[in-house]
């Protein structure tokens, strides 16, 4: 057997249940017997070893994760007052993902389509997006209160006289008081990213606010735009993915964007928005594309140094509820292809930072290819090839044979069993009804184009300036 290769030093952050079930198997018989992993650190970072530490797990995998820079993490539960008192936790431990942003200076959330050659998914082209990592309702501060009077007021560091941001009187009884704030500081280094990405894949740049109602975002617009104009707009211009919009950076509001994404299946552009709006956006990306397991989730940071932090995971959770039924011994079919690609990810730029590319992305490329293949040629999972797919341990145990030398199968093309579980029959019946406005029993273009167009779905073309 060949000797392994030696992988550079990786943060691996281990989760719970089915995922990091699966994350297990695929560590005994893909990467152990073909990869050295010794200079990776590992950080468990389940419910119970949180409370056994008293966190103290959380706050070294951050560490580790700064000093590294490339980082792998698993899908893990942040748990409700009722696993609390399941699990017999002192308490019920917080989302690691503030700690982990705020330890790695977080940029921003890179949010991609991941494409299969030979493949039809929703998006035909790559769709890339950057949701702003820091700021925004996720931070905010809030109170119950009643009747009454509330005032912001801003303390300058400097020692400068206080101003008053907003003053309102509360005439309800009953009200919610919120306060958030959007740091703008690293707004250009999102749009170096952001830009980079954009030109490299060769799509079309939008970036996304409510600016026009939400004055407050009109900054982050501003930053985005500043650097677009010094850095890359004559680079956008030059490779001809601006001509639909034109000529200048384009601005979507984000209600426009929820329909754009809708629309645009063709793929082929990116779009930069605010934490909550990319948050939201990137759902409906995954929802057009099939499912959160085929876009990626990929958290940028920076070192004091300048260095890139970059953590990789998946877009799903811990899929709880086929983990209920691996517990139960039932079978369980399970795509890690969203895992595997954050673990791809974390070691190509383990790689990158250690300057051992050509070897590490040799083997992760070929590892990528043997799944693909697989899928394509309907060895994949059932949320992909129906009931005739493989289980979570077939397929896991049909990639290792290709990494141990089995011929991997043929290029072909393949059509993904489509998930009608959530259909209503009998309202996409009656849809038909009207839009056959004829009574015939087919829709033709025309009927097909005025129903679209009432229904607000007919494809557009790319838009510039305030859409």
């Amino acid at each position: 057997m060949a000797a392994k290769i030696k992988a550079p030093p990786m943060v691996f952050i281990k989760g719970e249940e089915m995922t990091s079930y699966c994350m297990d198997l695929i560590m005994d018989k893909w990467i152990h017997p073909h990869l050295d992993v010794g200079a990776w650190e590992f950080y468990d970072l389940s419910c119970r070893s949180r409370d056994d530490t008293e966190d103290k797990v959380l706050h070294d995998a951050v560490a580790a994760g700064a000093r590294i820079g490339a980082i792998f993490k698993e899908p893990t539960v942040t748990p409700t007052a009722e696993q609390q008192k399941k699990l017999g936790l002192k308490k019920a431990w917080g989302s690691p993902n503030g700690a982990m942003r705020r330890g790695w200076n977080g940029v921003t959330i890179s949010r991609d389509t991941i494409h299969i050659e030979g493949m039809q998914l929703g998006y035909k082209r790559p769709v890339l997006f950057e949701r702003h990592a820091v700021g925004g309702e996720y931070g905010a501060g809030f109170k119950s209160v009643g009747s009454g009077k509330v005032v912001t007021t801003f303390y300058p560091s400097d020692g400068s006289e206080p101003q008053v941001v907003d003053e309102r009187t509360l005439a309800d009884s009953n009200n919610a008081v919120v306060t958030y704030h959007n740091p703008l500081d690293n707004v250009p280094d999102l749009a170096h990213h952001f830009f980079k990405r954009c030109l490299a894949a060769g799509v079309t740049p939008y970036v996304v606010t409510k600016k026009t109602v939400f004055k407050w975002q009109e900054g982050f617009w501003l930053a985005m735009k500043e650097v677009f104009d010094k850095d890359y707009k004559q680079q956008f211009v030059d490779a001809g993915l601006l001509s639909r919009c034109g000529g200048n950076l384009p601005h979507l509001i984000s209600d426009a964007a929820t329909m754009q994404i809708i629309r645009w299946t063709d793929g082929g552009f990116g779009m930069a928005a605010h934490n909550y709006d990319g948050d939201m956006l990137t759902d409906e990306v995954a929802q057009v594309h099939r499912s959160p397991g085929f876009i990626t989730s990929n958290l940028i940071g920076k070192r004091a140094d300048g260095t890139t932090i970059m953590e990789f995971e998946a877009s799903h959770g811990t899929v709880a509820d086929m983990w209920e039924a691996h517990l139960r011994g039932e079978e369980t079919s399970l795509n890690p292809l969203g895992m595997v690609e954050a673990l791809i990810g974390a070691m190509n730029h383990a790689a990158t930072l250690s300057g051992d590319e050509a070897t590490i992305h040799a083997w992760t490329e070929r590892l990528r290819t043997f799944m693909h293949r697989s899928m394509v040629s309907g060895r994949g999972t059932r949320d992909l090839c129906g009931p005739s797919g493989l289980t979570t341990e077939q397929f896991i145990d049909e990639i290792a044979a290709q990494l141990n030398g089995e011929p991997m199968p043929k290029l072909t093309t393949f059509e993904p069993v489509p998930d009608e579980s959530e259909v209503d029959v009998e309202a996409l019946e009656a849809l038909f009804e009207e839009l056959d406005t004829d009574g015939n029993g087919t829709i033709d273009f025309e009927e097909m184009k005025r129903g679209l167009r009432r229904l607000n779905v007919h494809p557009r073309k790319l838009l510039s300036g305030d859409e």
